[in-house]
């Protein structure tokens, strides 16, 4: 299996989505453990003196002016973890807490948190074991950090709470380390507080948004070629000089997708009258346009997360100059911002997809189609539902793209006044992701049907490879009308799992 080594310097992308969905196994770097063990030495002299130091000898948030004894300080950490694991609402899925976790990992390695080593290693047993606490939906404003999901895991830690096992059973935490030989972790100063106070459940949600995007985004530009074969358009509007003149990279790359999928069609240009057609519709003129957009946004959004997947985010901080400085770095705005404007680009994707998907049933505008793609209009409704199911899905996707970070609702008896609401806006972007998919789905399902309904000309090859693709996955073509849910959820799962992508790619190469 696959090794992640974790060090100084934080991780990667493709480090998160191993651990978070590959199970991939995580070790220590030698340089990640020194840096831990020397970070700690500044700690323990900290906590010998007489002085109060923030998060290693006092109370935290609001009460971070009570000087804490020695005697209490192991119980103080404790504490903070029982009090902060408040979350509520239903569970949140594996593979964002794996994320969670790892990303708390990789800030803990970097040396800046005063953990000590023997904690961290304790954190990388619990994923290598595929131990992973029950964390809820509800409980993070995004600032500071995701406190209420990390003290769940941080409560793992500690042997108390309840977490999955790798058999998928929720058992008593406790149980679950002691049946993969793990000793509970001992809190002392300033470790309780260290586990809590981080971005990295709204990043982790973020690459991972990020990677089902990519895929996302690639389907989209082929379900667009696709309609504009079915509906008989031009794909002179593709040519790379058009888009040279308005040089956004993601309208190139789109454009540059459609046009190798449309390479040798026989349907596109052609016209059910004599009276040629100057111009396409917006929705589908306007595809690259768009989809670049969200692309451009996507690029955006990863250079945000690169840096964030760089950064040690903790307070106080531990500084290789012996300081230990409080700091704002947790705050999640940086993060939240683009979860935002991803789900604000979602939507609009969603919804240029719907507006073509509704071209092709409309008998007025899809230039010589039956009705709703019907076998008999009349008898048969064909996709008419289909469409109506995909506008309650781009519905709820412009619901979603209203901006949690917008939102600020204080807290901890207004010392923190100003919150970035960022685990909601990757929850909610979560979701846009999901239905998205299933948007693509809706047009995928009408267009393949609409392309073969064109009888006498033929596809492009890359059209035909889709068609012949989906068919093969369970998606059936024309015909009467026949129960529409199991034709939907494989077009769905045909989607996600990048089966749309690799059929046009077998025929037209890598797309952009």
């Amino acid at each position: 299996m696959h090794t992640v080594v974790v060090g100084t310097s934080g991780v990667t992308a493709s480090d998160v989505l191993a651990v978070a969905r590959a199970g991939a196994r995580i070790k220590l770097s030698e340089e990640a453990v020194a840096a831990l063990a020397a970070a700690r030495g500044i700690v323990d002299a900290l906590a010998a003196k007489p002085d109060p130091v923030y998060g290693v000898s006092t109370g935290f948030g609001a009460l971070a002016t009570r000087h804490i004894s020695p005697d209490l300080r192991a119980q103080l950490q404790r504490n903070i973890v029982r009090s902060h694991a408040a979350g509520m609402g239903p569970r949140v899925e594996r593979e964002v807490v794996r994320a969670l976790m790892f990303l708390r990992l990789k800030t803990v390695c970097s040396g800046h948190t005063g953990v000590r080593p023997e904690v961290a290693q304790t954190m990388a047993d619990v994923l290598n074991a595929g131990i992973t606490p029950v964390v809820h939906e509800y409980g993070s404003l995004g600032c500071s950090g995701d406190l209420a999901p990390l003290s769940h895991c941080a409560l793992t830690l500690m042997g108390e709470g309840d977490a999955e096992g790798p058999d998928g059973t929720v058992r008593p935490a406790g149980e679950l380390l002691a049946a993969h030989g793990i000793a509970p972790v001992e809190l002392r100063e300033k470790e309780g507080l260290a586990l809590l106070n981080g971005t990295d459940g709204m990043l982790g949600m973020l690459v991972m948004a990020l990677a089902d995007l990519d895929t996302l985004y690639k389907s989209a530009d082929i379900t667009a070629a696709l309609t504009m074969e079915a509906l008989l358009g031009t794909d002179r509007v593709l040519a790379p000089e058009l888009h040279a003149i308005r040089p956004h990279p993601g309208q190139a790359a789109s454009a540059a997708n459609m046009a190798a999928v449309l390479k040798g069609s026989g349907l596109t240009g052609h016209h059910q009258d004599d009276a040629p057609r100057v111009q396409d519709a917006y929705s589908v003129r306007c595809a690259p346009q768009v989809a670049g957009a969200g692309r451009d946004t996507m690029a955006h959004a990863g250079l945000v997360a690169e840096r964030e997947l760089a950064a040690a985010v903790d307070n106080p901080v531990v500084l290789p100059d012996g300081r230990v400085e409080s700091n704002g770095n947790f705050h999640g705005a940086p993060v939240a911002y683009v979860l935002d404007f991803l789900a604000v680009a979602v939507a609009d994707l969603g919804s240029i997809a719907e507006r073509r998907t509704d071209r092709l049933l409309d008998k007025n505008r899809s230039h010589g189609l039956p009705p709703f793609l019907a076998d008999d209009p009349g008898v048969d409704s064909g996709l008419m539902i289909a469409q109506y199911t995909q506008a309650a899905l781009v519905g709820e996707l412009k619901r979603l793209a209203v901006p949690a970070s917008a939102d600020s609702i204080p807290s901890s008896a207004m010392q923190e006044d100003h919150v970035s609401m960022g685990w909601s806006a990757a929850r909610k972007l979560r979701t846009a992701v999901d239905n998205l998919a299933r948007v693509i789905a809706v047009e995928l399902y009408a267009a393949t049907r609409a392309i073969q309904l064109r009888e006498g000309l033929a596809p492009a090859p890359a059209s035909q490879a889709v068609v012949e693709a989906v068919r093969a996955a369970g998606v059936q073509g024309p015909g009467p009308d026949r129960h529409l849910a199991p034709d939907l959820a494989a077009a769905d799962a045909f989607v996600r799992a990048g089966h749309l992508v690799a059929a046009a790619e077998s025929v037209t190469g890598p797309l952009r």
